[in-house]
């Protein structure tokens, strides 16, 4: 036994002076590269609602102007290499549809628009690699969102999660359900 462990001490030695011998500057190229590191972000489309839910708020007014337009604090889908994310997709926006309809309607609504901001951005629904909804009161809406969310996506479908609430926690009034998504896109 003594044996084995002279011969495994020995082989060590060899490796150690390899890697005394790297020079500390490359190192700290190396280190400095890595640190410095920022994704690659392009967006492709901005938020329709850019950020602000809230019709009410407006930024101030400039010389008795009408108020400026919030800035947009968020994007609609980014690309980052070979993946889009898209943020949340409200199942019922005013000035598309006039009446919020039930969670079955909204939850088409927002995976039809999910469908149309992919294609837009060169992916498609096969391409879906994982959804998060939030749903409003999940125990009676759960199971009509899974039977109106069928279809959507071919074989294998989406990995999903969701995240329940009450309805008065959405944003706004008569949204039950938003949805986001993470996609591969060539």
């Amino acid at each position: 036994m003594d044996r084995r462990k002279v011969l495994k001490s020995l082989s060590l030695i060899p490796l150690a002076g390899a890697a005394a011998a790297i020079p500390n500057e490359a190192n700290a190229q190396q280190k400095q590269k890595k640190d410095s590191w920022t994704p690659k972000k392009q967006v492709i489309r901005r938020s329709n609602s850019g950020g602000n839910t809230n019709p009410t708020v407006s930024a101030p007014a400039a010389n008795g102007t009408k108020p400026a337009v919030p800035a947009s604090v968020l994007s609609g889908c980014i690309r980052s290499g070979h993946l889009l994310f898209l943020s949340g997709i409200g199942g019922w926006y005013a000035e598309r549809r006039a009446e919020p309809g039930d969670i079955k309607v909204q939850i088409r609504s927002a995976l039809d628009t999910m469908k149309e901001v992919l294609e837009g951005a060169g992916s498609s629904m096969a391409n879906v690699l994982k959804v998060h909804m939030t749903v409003a009161e999940p125990n009676k809406n759960i199971a009509p969102l899974n039977e109106a969310y069928r279809g959507y996506f071919p074989d294998p479908p989406p990995v999903r999660s969701y995240t329940g609430c009450g309805v008065d926690q959405m944003g706004r009034d008569g949204i039950l359900v938003q949805i986001d998504c993470i996609a591969y896109v060539d």
